[in-house]
């Protein structure tokens, strides 16, 4: 057993994950659950506390990814999360939630007979940045190069390039999209390593 706070490689590989890149670092204090579910694409790290719940849908995680702490990622609907995607600490992502009408009862522990989901997937574009604290709830598709501001709550799609902030979440003006040249730059920059 290594000292570090990440997985080695071979670590990773006994964790069962569906799929994991080159340079994939993953805290040793992360939880996984439906690990066979979760893919994780290169130059990636998921940092101390995080917990990942992959239901039926899975969980897609991009390249150059940073998943900071105390992220949760959890449901039965799809999550994929794009390349260059950051989500600050805190951030909850919900591709499943119980009906809260009082029609039916809710929690884990009652019987799926008398309770009532929301199961969609969630998208996370390329680019996009979430902020600290923000929730996201299942349906929401976040655009490329969106930024969604700390302590939001984001119940509808988001537009790309553009920044929203609030509860609920708003437009609160268009971001710049030079980050797509700087990206080409990388990636000239990188070719053949």
């Amino acid at each position: 057993m290594t000292s570090t706070s990440f997985y080695s490689e071979s670590e990773l590989a006994e964790l069962g994950l569906a799929g994991v890149g080159e340079n994939v670092r993953v805290s040793r204090y992360a939880r996984m659950y439906g690990a066979g579910r979760i893919s994780i694409g290169n130059n990636s790290r998921i940092d101390d506390f995080c917990v990942l719940s992959a239901g039926e849908g899975g969980i897609s995680i991009g390249s150059y990814v940073h998943i900071a702490v105390m992220v949760t990622l959890i449901g039965s609907g799809r999550i994929t999360i794009g390349d260059f995607v950051g989500l600050s600490g805190r951030v909850s992502v919900y591709s499943s939630t119980d009906d809260f009408s009082g029609d039916v009862m809710t929690g884990p522990m009652v019987p799926p007979d008398y309770r009532r989901f929301d199961s969609r997937p969630v998208i996370i574009g390329r680019h996009a940045i979430v902020g600290t604290g923000s929730v996201i709830l299942p349906g929401v598709e976040i655009g490329e190069g969106a930024a969604i501001g700390a302590l939001s709550l984001v119940k509808t799609h988001v537009d790309e390039f553009t920044v929203v902030a609030g509860v609920p979440a708003v437009r609160v003006k268009a971001r710049s999209r030079a980050l797509l040249e700087t990206e080409a730059a990388m990636q000239r920059a990188t070719r053949g390593r």
